[in-house]
């Protein structure tokens, strides 16, 4: 009797402590996804007012473009028009090389260029948090792919970081972030005739965003004290990030996501910023 209790104990234990590790991945998951990732920033619908909550995650933004035309994905959990009939495997693939179950290459608009760099942990965490999300039914328009689409890795983000190297260099956990939150997918130019050189023109901005808003154009974010944020404090930097305003107090237009990364922990903001002062220069 009492070796049956102690194996009835053990195994409580051992279902408490799986419980508490999901939810540490979820939480994790959840951070991640709101904020430094801004899923939602292209996969909810959007409203006079912004992101339609009740709607979250159920498809959003789409873009006409000469090689395609594309809708942000439902990734909610409903079977038939979400991702809730995907394994863990088909989404951790389609985050790392772009690729759907069926094997077709998405629109590169989704920046899985910048995501293989994700930790391991972080990508279950990623997958953990996806599977919380109700389940929303709605069926997007499929993508129309008008030329064989390329997958590329963004420079430094080929393989995964490991949990150690993250944590254990400020300077590299800024890289991490900034790279999954694929910052220099928006703040760095087209070349002429397509493709971005993110080793030249790495942080240059100029990109254009019509919208209800207007037309923004992203800024120049490397160190340069002339055009791009070499002049401005941390502290400038960070209420720019979290808040939309200038260093003069002016707002800044969408569609960054703002909202997002304003909740966002002080030390990985840190992070971000001390990696943004080691970027070369862009005049």
């Amino acid at each position: 009797m009492f070796r049956k209790l102690g194996l009835a104990c053990a195994f409580g234990a051992a279902l408490m402590t799986s419980a508490y590790a999901q939810s540490d991945l979820v939480k994790r998951g959840d951070y991640l996804v709101n904020t430094i990732m801004t899923c939602a920033n292209c996969h909810t619908p959007k409203g006079p007012t912004g992101d339609i909550a009740e709607k979250a995650f159920s498809g959003g933004l789409s873009w006409d473009e000469p090689p395609f035309k594309v809708t942000a994905s439902n990734i909610t959990q409903d079977k038939e028009t979400g991702i809730g009939s995907w394994t863990d495997a088909q989404i951790k693939m389609l985050l790392r090389t772009g690729k759907r179950p069926n094997g077709v290459q998405i629109a590169e608009v989704m920046p899985t260029a910048f995501y293989g760099i994700i930790s391991d942990r972080d990508m279950n965490a990623i997958v953990a948090y996806l599977r919380t999300i109700k389940p929303i039914s709605n069926k997007v328009p499929d993508p129309i792919y008008r030329m064989q689409l390329p997958h590329h890795a963004y420079p430094g983000s080929e393989k995964p970081y490991t949990e150690a190297t993250i944590n254990g260099d400020k300077l590299k956990k800024g890289f991490y972030l900034a790279t999954i939150g694929h910052c220099m997918e928006c703040h760095t130019p087209f070349k002429a005739g397509g493709g971005k050189d993110f080793v030249g023109d790495l942080g240059k901005g100029g990109m254009e965003f019509p919208g209800p808003w207007g037309k923004s154009v992203s800024r120049n974010i490397t160190p340069s004290k002339t055009k791009g944020i070499g002049a401005w404090t941390d502290a400038e930097i960070k209420t720019a990030i979290t808040t939309g305003k200038d260093k003069d107090g002016k707002p800044l237009k969408p569609p960054m996501g703002y909202h997002y990364y304003s909740k966002m922990t002080g030390e990985d903001l840190d992070a971000v910023i001390a990696y943004l002062r080691t970027v070369p220069a862009q005049d």
